[in-house]
């Protein structure tokens, strides 16, 4: 079987980082599998991006001119939001591999246009990484559920019209896709239930198969020698918290970690015991008052440095108020880290409530503050914590297993389309 993943592109974001990992996944389980982006940043060489330094250039320029229309809504929020109206090369790129299955990713940021999915002749899967398939733009809808009628009035442009761009992204896809062989996969449940109440896609199949990592490279470490090698403190209990843009991005929750952290720091109990680890990063240059001493470790873009923080921390929080899967989460568990986050998204999928972590109610900092107590409070009940975290992951998220996962629907769906496939 050939299997074509398309992304915009294979590392520098969550999306990217889960998509390359499944396509790793496939060749494990000898599934030949080559990867399209047009931003390549590994050295993987079944990942191909264009050659051409005029394609580079103009690779580079997307982005920015695929925004160009939003700028009609100078008072929108500064949220993702994408339209997707340039047109692309993917077909040619795709016809010079042949795939039997083709599999999207994140192919925002002016990757792929809207109606180039109707112009493949093989089969897609679409694994979503956020909202985008099934809105009118925007990549999380927040408290706006008009993605299940035809979106218009959108309140992250500030719209007041019907036909606004939110309504035209929204037409287009419902007029490019209304025949296409397409299978929905989204790595949590709770996205998968989005996509069942969307407009677009409340006709589609669509399956659930969460997202793998590599438990040999995100496993345990030994937590003095973790924090000797990054020059943290071996005294302190250490509370960490990291994302791709963690202080700057409102839906990955600093502005409710911020009052968490300060109720604990001003309790009795705490009081010079805790210190809070932030990766993904720079120290701002006016930093928030945290109560208490606060480590910036910037961005962190390899496994084994990301392996060690993990390792080094007691406790890794994740206060998001939207996510689908997070990668975070997961490989603070592979790492035998015990997590709290708020019971949204697909945080439940990960994290068992009192088994390997802490499931707080939406949006309350009391309970935030409660989780991160009740999971370090216990040296015995921490330990049984720190196990049952990376046993979740064994269990559940190996590379292996979601590759497994992904070839079985694979192989279904080309058995209905009467295609022949080699495996």
């Amino acid at each position: 079987m050939k299997v074509c993943l398309l992304s915009n592109s294979d590392s520098q974001g969550g999306a990217f980082i889960a998509a390359h990992r499944l396509h790793k996944g496939l060749h494990r389980i000898s599934v030949a599998a080559t990867m399209l982006v047009n931003d390549k940043t590994t050295d993987d060489y079944t990942v191909l991006s264009p050659a051409s330094k005029l394609m580079k250039g103009w690779t580079k320029l997307i982005p920015t001119v695929d925004h160009l229309p939003l700028s009609l809504y100078s008072q929108r929020e500064r949220t993702p939001y994408s339209i997707q109206w340039l047109p692309d090369r993917l077909v040619s790129r795709v016809a010079q591999i042949s795939p039997d299955i083709i599999n999207l990713h994140w192919i925002n940021a002016g990757f792929l246009q809207i109606e180039t999915l109707a112009k493949f002749k093989q089969p897609l899967v679409w694994t979503a990484h956020d909202m985008w398939p099934f809105t009118g733009g925007c990549h999380y809808s927040g408290e706006c559920d008009r993605y299940t009628q035809s979106c218009g009035h959108c309140p992250q442009l500030k719209s007041q019209q019907d036909g606004d761009i939110s309504r035209w992204v929204w037409w287009r896809k419902a007029k490019a896709w209304k025949n296409l062989n397409l299978t929905i996969v989204t790595p949590s449940q709770w996205l998968a239930d989005c996509a069942r109440n969307s407009s677009l896609f409340q006709d589609l199949r669509i399956e659930v198969i969460a997202n793998g990592l590599d438990i040999q490279k995100y496993k345990p470490i030994e937590k003095n020698t973790a924090r000797h090698l990054l020059g943290l403190p071996q005294d302190k209990q250490l509370i960490l918290f990291g994302a791709m843009s963690p202080t700057s991005d409102n839906r990955k929750g600093f502005h409710l970690l911020l009052p968490a952290i300060k109720k604990l720091s001003q309790g009795e109990i705490w009081q010079h015991k805790l210190e809070l680890v932030v990766f993904g990063a720079s120290e701002p240059v006016n930093p928030p008052d945290f109560g208490l001493k606060t480590h910036y470790l910037g961005r962190l873009n390899d496994d084994i440095s990301l392996a060690l923080v993990y390792a080094a921390a007691d406790i890794f929080v994740a206060p998001s108020i939207e996510d689908n899967l997070p990668n975070t989460v997961m490989e603070a568990l592979a790492c035998a880290t015990p997590s709290v986050a708020f019971k949204i998204g697909g945080m439940p999928d990960m994290i068992e409530h009192q088994q390997n972590g802490y499931l707080a109610k939406p949006f309350e900092v009391e309970d935030l503050a409660s989780g991160i107590n009740w999971v370090l409070e216990d040296r015995e009940r921490y330990n049984k914590l720190c196990i049952q975290a990376r046993q979740k992951v064994e269990q559940e998220f190996t590379l292996e297993l979601q590759a497994e996962k992904y070839l079985e629907l694979y192989s279904d769906i080309l058995s209905k389309s009467n295609n022949t496939f080699r495996l």
